[in-house]
């Protein structure tokens, strides 16, 4: 299974197009949007079209920049995948996440994330799963990811992790560490950001 998987647009029409046609010549199965697709107000519109026009299946969490208004706009309107609380299953690998952020005006409690994530996750058992990949927009705390800033990211997150054990999580929300890979409770954790990563499992 390839993805390609990006967070924190933050309303880039011109990457998001730039996206497509690399999905598209990747022959990606899944593109996998992690959040902050928008800013604060803006609209989601023309920022998910490029991907279906190239026919390429899309799943999405909100960020702390959008709502749940936002996100079901895009569900409905372009017949994609919300997995904040959800989970999806793409041949024998397992997809599940949770969304919002630990600031702004959409943000989770410790106890939220976690919830959200088990709830998801717990919608995988007995489907015949072989590997599981999670989702979140924030990232685990006290982790590079975050800087090492004190209450930068969550521990609702960081258990999940522990208690789950993915083989792979992805996140974004933290613009200085796009890119950075970081092994945090055993697992590879990864801050896609606005690189446009390729992942097989």
């Amino acid at each position: 299974m390839k993805i390609l998987a990006i967070s924190d647009v933050h309303g880039d029409k011109a990457f998001m197009r730039r996206m497509a046609q690399k999905g598209r010549q990747e022959q990606v199965d899944l593109v996998i949007i992690a959040g902050d697709l928008v800013d604060f107000g803006h609209s989601p519109e023309g920022l998910i079209g490029p991907f279906k026009e190239q026919g390429l299946e899309v799943a999405i969490i909100p960020g702390n920049h959008e709502g749940l208004a936002d996100i079901n706009f895009l569900v409905e309107t372009y017949k994609i995948k919300n997995l904040h609380g959800y989970s999806m299953k793409v041949g024998d690998i397992g997809i599940f996440g949770c969304g919002y952020g630990d600031i702004g005006m959409h943000q989770l409690t410790e106890q939220q994330f976690f919830d959200t994530l088990k709830l998801a996750h717990d919608s995988l058992l007995e489907k015949g799963i072989k590997k599981k990949l999670m989702i979140t927009h924030v990232q685990p705390d006290d982790c590079f990811i975050g800087l090492k800033i004190p209450a930068w990211g969550s521990s609702g997150v960081r258990k999940a992790l522990k208690e789950f054990k993915p083989d792979l999580h992805l996140c974004g929300h933290i613009h200085e560490t796009h890119g950075i890979e970081e092994v945090i409770e055993g697992i590879k954790v990864i801050n896609v950001g606005k690189t446009g990563r390729i992942f097989e499992l």
